[in-house]
């Protein structure tokens, strides 16, 4: 198994969004970051051999950091067609030996239903726009349906939310750790260059 540092270095190469949309905040995933995620998820036991799903997979970061470590089956889900055709040339970059299934449909209402233990990783819509308030509700609630376990990443501050909506729908946060994300100027409204941005990511076990 590669260590975490080797899998982010492999995933240095995965391009990210060529006409990102705000209304999706579609932003590309940092390799260091998404390393962090699944190496965690496989150190748990969450990605040998299991079915691994990832919501709003865009340009396939997080499917393909999965994809590395020797998942039984990887299922990378967007509804913009665009980043799905990137995240198709990514897989070919990563030098992947197994395949992703690349997924056109609405990750809110996954047109999916895995057969055996599956886990799913994403970086969903943060919701930070004011029209955009919790959108990672909806990711949440498509992994409690589909998935017996979960990881995903939210903005800083999400703790107390997360915890009570996986209470609600029977699961439960078993771990979560902080980050940060370096967001490019990508959109009309941002006046810096750049912006870092803390984020928490949370292990949530569903079943």
């Amino acid at each position: 198994m590669s260590t975490k540092t080797q899998l982010a270095q492999q995933l240095g190469v995965v391009a990210g969004f060529d006409d990102p949309r705000v209304d999706l905040e579609q932003y590309r995933t940092p390799p260091d970051l998404a390393a962090h995620l699944v190496h965690t998820a496989d150190l748990q036991g969450d990605i040998e051999g299991r079915t691994v799903v990832d919501l709003g997979t865009g340009t396939g970061m997080l499917a393909l950091a999965a994809v590395l470590r020797g998942p039984e089956r990887v299922v990378g889900l967007d509804l913009d067609p665009a980043p799905l055709s990137t995240a198709r040339e990514n897989e070919g970059r990563v030098g992947s030996t197994a395949d992703v299934e690349w997924v056109l449909g609405d990750a809110t209402a996954a047109p999916l239903a895995p057969d055996g233990p599956t886990t799913v990783v994403m970086n969903p819509p943060f919701g930070a726009q004011a029209d955009n308030e919790h959108a990672d509700r909806a990711f949440l609630a498509t992994a409690a349906e589909i998935a017996d376990v979960s990881y995903s990443i939210h903005n800083g501050g999400s703790a107390a939310f997360v915890e009570a909506f996986a209470a609600d729908e029977g699961g439960e946060v078993t771990h979560a750790f902080e980050s940060e994300m370096d967001l490019p100027r990508q959109f009309e409204f941002h006046d810096a260059d750049e912006k870092t941005v803390t984020v928490e990511v949370f292990r949530v076990a569903w079943r």
